[in-house]
């Protein structure tokens, strides 16, 4: 059977973007839209599906919870690839309606998070609602009798459900973009490439000052950079929190390598969720930052050093 991929549906999203960006050759049969975060990581774990795609952080909202809570605490998947789409957003409306008309609007939560300057200069008098994606409200819009008179998304959602572009450049931020992860099964991990990213969950062993800097500190002495670091509840009770970690280079790297070995001693459990290429897009919008003498090369010439010291020579 031909691959299939799972993304957060419905049709339009931003998130199908980033599937067509990791997976130019996918077509629309190959394509499953799917009702929620949760159920693309259902899909991917039982099998209905080769991969999934969904959005992990917001370059001005922050993480994804929905995505960031599977990650912990579901059936360990790996990220295997990811993508940053810029987010664009527009104002869309059935055909014959004008901006005068607008009394209602539908859109994401993160979408108006982003965009309530500019409907608070062009349609005070509006309300705004929420749904589960951009692409769902212009779906809404789209409906007879619908109770909405206009939908915040991006142009592909508005297009596609037959509506017209009222608006352009709604949003209050002109740099916004989203990252978008690629979830897979376990199995090989893929091959380094030189400009990479490794994902992982840190559990501190107990609550004790400089818990967290214990954990940095395995990346700070081998010259890895963090590209993003978040607390986030464990589940297990108030004050119990666990670090969601990204840092640049592959677990294959002697140093991210020695760095997860540090902190595996230090923490009480270490999930590891992936060593993937940085994407395309992902690498324009967030430049990568090169280490500091440390190498394979210069691991590889510590080692030899140690071993010449061990066996009784001077240096």
């Amino acid at each position: 059977m031909p691959n299939r991929y799972a993304y957060l549906g419905p049709e339009g999203t931003f998130t199908e973007a980033a599937l067509r960006d990791l997976r130019p050759d996918a077509d629309d049969r190959a394509r499953v839209p799917c009702d929620g975060v949760a159920a693309v990581f259902d899909a991917v774990r039982a099998g209905v599906v080769d991969g999934g795609v969904v959005p992990l952080e917001n370059s001005v909202e922050g993480g994804v919870t929905t995505t960031i809570a599977e990650l912990i605490k579901g059936e360990p998947l790996l990220i295997t690839g990811e993508t940053a789409v810029p987010v664009e957003f527009a104002l869309f409306a059935r055909p014959g309606t004008v901006l005068e008309d607008v009394k209602r609007v539908a859109t994401h939560p993160h979408a108006l998070a982003q965009c309530r300057g500019w409907l608070a200069r062009n349609l005070p008098d509006a309300d705004a609602h929420t749904v589960s994606s951009t692409a769902a409200a212009a779906r809404a819009v789209s409906e007879p009798g619908a109770p909405y008179d206009a939908a915040i998304c991006a142009v592909i959602a508005g297009e596609r459900y037959g509506l017209r572009a009222l608006a352009s450049g709604v949003g209050d931020r002109s740099d916004a973009a989203t990252r978008f992860i690629y979830l897979s099964r376990a199995g090989t991990l893929p091959e380094p490439t030189g400009a990479d990213r490794t994902s992982l969950v840190a559990f501190i062993a107990d609550d004790h000052p400089g818990a967290l800097i214990e954990v940095l500190n395995q990346f700070a002495v081998r010259g890895v950079n963090l590209t993003r670091l978040e607390s986030r509840p464990t589940g297990d009770g108030l004050g119990s929190y666990c670090f969601c970690i990204d840092a640049e280079g592959h677990v294959a790297e002697a140093r991210v390598g020695e760095a997860l070995m540090g902190i595996r001693r230090v923490c009480r459990d270490v999930r590891f969720l992936g060593s993937y290429p940085r994407g395309g897009r992902a690498t324009e919008i967030i430049p990568a930052m090169s280490p500091r003498s440390t190498t394979d090369a210069d691991f590889a010439e510590a080692e030899l050093w140690l071993a010449r010291i061990r066996a009784g020579a001077v240096d």
